[in-house]
């Protein structure tokens, strides 16, 4: 076989591709958030308003916190998406702005009296309930990060996943402060970190089956 009709044998399965456009994919990610955001609140599972913003400290802790975390990391996936970009030094800079995060929530928690009774602040039921919103909530931006990687080629997968994952679970952490009626610190490091962790795992392990990398 020469090397024209080998070639031609393997391009015969290839289909033309439209090529990407990074702020495009910034505006179909938004575009899902801001759908995600309208529906919380059009079916009444949201609980928000300026005086739970004075009452309880955590919620713009939370608020901003979650949304830089989202949006930087989301950021440096969609980017991680082109070939010919290199990620390098993001995922440090993800975990630094990660832990600055945490490191606050502690601050608030170390209040007088925040550190007594640590189980019955954590709230196992309350807290598995919560957990599990945030997971559902980080599933749309999770599938929608794997679907527009299907046009991409990632070329450091592991940290693209790590990112894809990041996103999405901070966005779902983000949209279910809207509707979180805790406060504690303690119980939100631990039952958020718990449920961005698991997504995290989720896109390390499902999204190369998604998005064919």
């Amino acid at each position: 076989m020469n090397y024209e009709s080998l070639i031609d044998q393997l391009a015969e399965d290839l289909a033309p591709v439209r090529p990407r456009r990074f702020w495009v994919d910034v505006a179909i990610m938004a575009a899902i958030g801001a759908t995600e955001l309208f529906l919380i609140f059009a079916i009444g599972f949201a609980n928000f308003d300026m005086q739970r913003i004075r009452d309880q400290p955590t919620v713009g802790w939370r608020l901003v916190s979650l949304a830089t975390i989202s949006a930087i990391s989301g950021f440096f996936a969609l980017r991680s998406f082109d070939p010919t970009y290199a990620l390098k030094g993001s995922v440090r800079w993800i975990v630094a702005i990660v832990a600055v995060c945490i490191a606050y929530g502690v601050f608030l928690g170390s209040m007088p009296g925040g550190w007594s009774a640590i189980e019955q602040r954590l709230e196992w039921a309350n807290g598995i309930e919560c957990a599990s919103h945030i997971l559902l909530l980080s599933i749309p931006p999770l599938i929608a990060l794997a679907l527009l990687g299907r046009r991409g080629a990632p070329t450091d997968m592991r940290r693209t996943r790590f990112l894809v994952g990041l996103s999405a679970a901070a966005w779902g952490a983000f949209a279910f402060v809207f509707a979180c009626p805790f406060n504690d610190p303690l119980f939100i490091i631990t039952w958020y970190g718990l449920s961005c962790t698991l997504v995290v795992l989720l896109a390390r392990h499902l999204l190369p089956r998604i998005a064919r990398w």
